[in-house]
């Protein structure tokens, strides 16, 4: 018989597509700073930049976010990660966008993958109980489509690296092909970021490199802007 595609796949993909109307495509995260500073000028400085954000930023927070979540056993341990994700962000753009980025997947993902889990952190963040994260969203949609934590997990990453490129094009810029190459090069990174969310405790959550907020802190100051973060 011919095999059928794993049921949670479609809806997978349409969350992790990077032409997702979350907004994504107005924040740089810090990367706007950096192309200000002349510190990311070209394909290579930008893929080295990409590169730190995977193995620091994502890994520590968003990855890591996303395995708490998956083995919350109640609501209220998945709320002690909304609120410590929320909380960790300390630039004011940064969590902001967490805001703004989580309110528009939870729309999105109640309409591709309603679960009442989905729907019970989504009433959560609309009565202020929680903050309301876009990668909370996706782990809770994932988890209550059956998606293996560690294809949960790739996907995301995948997709915001994917996400962070395409920014760079216009904001650098870079040639459609040299953004390509910078995502083909970043496969390996998120290979190892999976496996590494997977061996972190707790403590390690939040982690973050101290010249990347204080640039996303100095975005908020900064006199020209393409994006808002």
């Amino acid at each position: 018989m011919p095999a059928a595609a794993p049921t949670y796949l479609l809806p997978l993909l349409q969350l992790s597509d990077s032409a997702l109307p979350t907004g994504a495509f107005s924040h740089s995260l810090g990367l706007e700073t950096s192309l200000h500073r002349g510190e990311v000028r070209d394909e290579a400085t930008f893929a080295d930049w990409l590169t730190q954000f995977i193995r620091i930023q994502l890994v520590h927070s968003d990855g890591l976010a996303i395995r708490l979540a998956c083995e919350a056993d109640t609501p209220a341990e998945l709320f002690r990660v909304d609120r410590e994700l929320h909380a960790s962000a300390l630039p004011r753009e940064i969590r902001e966008a967490g805001v703004k980025m989580g309110a528009r997947m939870l729309d999105i993902a109640l309409a591709v993958a309603p679960s009442p889990e989905l729907q019970c952190y989504a009433d959560a963040v609309a009565s202020g109980d929680c903050a309301g994260h876009p990668a909370l969203a996706y782990a809770v949609a994932g988890k209550s489509l059956g998606v293996p934590l560690a294809e949960l997990l790739a996907s995301y990453l995948f997709s915001a690296a994917t996400s962070l490129t395409q920014n760079a094009i216009r904001g650098i810029p870079l040639g459609q092909n040299a953004g390509q190459r910078v995502l083909a090069a970043a496969h390996r990174e998120v290979r190892d970021a999976v496996v590494r969310v997977q061996t972190l405790g707790r403590e390690d959550f939040g982690v973050t490199a101290p010249g990347l907020e204080i640039a996303q802190m100095q975005h908020e100051r900064q006199r020209a802007r393409m994006f808002m973060s």
